[in-house]
């Protein structure tokens, strides 16, 4: 499996992060693509839970995300397919001094492979994931920041 990840540290309380994390009513603010979430099914974040979403046109179609662990105020790892990919991908949240430190990691396969994929992976498709989550974690630090309290 490829690795793609990103990390970004917060001035926020973890359990804000967290909250915020988790809150699929505003996932489209924030993911990446996203452009709306279509079900969330089971106890979501828990194990077992699943949510289903659609990405902009010029995105990576429907997308599946399945809970395979889930731990209050660590994280959690979901079994995630869109048309292309399959793979797991994993949050983890840390306090930091001063707030939050938040590591965002996508492990995929190609489910269409040929005798070319693994360049044309390892050139554009690995890079591409990278910075989609590094764009997601920018965007949620914006909305974090954004929802805070004013002191």
């Amino acid at each position: 499996m490829r690795r793609a990840s990103a990390e970004d540290s917060f001035a926020a309380p973890l359990g804000e992060a967290e909250a915020l994390w988790y809150d699929t009513g505003r996932w489209a603010g924030w993911i990446d693509g996203l452009s709306r979430v279509v079900a969330v099914e089971g106890a979501w974040p828990g194990v077992g839970a699943e949510v289903r979403w659609e990405s902009n046109p010029a995105g990576r179609g429907g997308v599946r995300e399945r809970v395979l662990i889930f731990e209050p105020g660590a994280g959690q790892t979901l079994e995630v397919e869109d048309g292309s990919i399959r793979g797991r991908q994993s949050v983890a949240f840390h306090e930091r001094e001063g707030g939050v430190g938040v590591e965002l990691t996508l492990e995929y396969e190609l489910k269409e492979r040929s005798i070319v994929s693994p360049v044309v992976d390892f050139l554009f498709i690995q890079r591409a994931m990278a910075a989609s989550l590094r764009s997601t974690l920018a965007r949620f630090g914006s909305e974090l920041a954004h929802s805070r309290p004013r002191a």
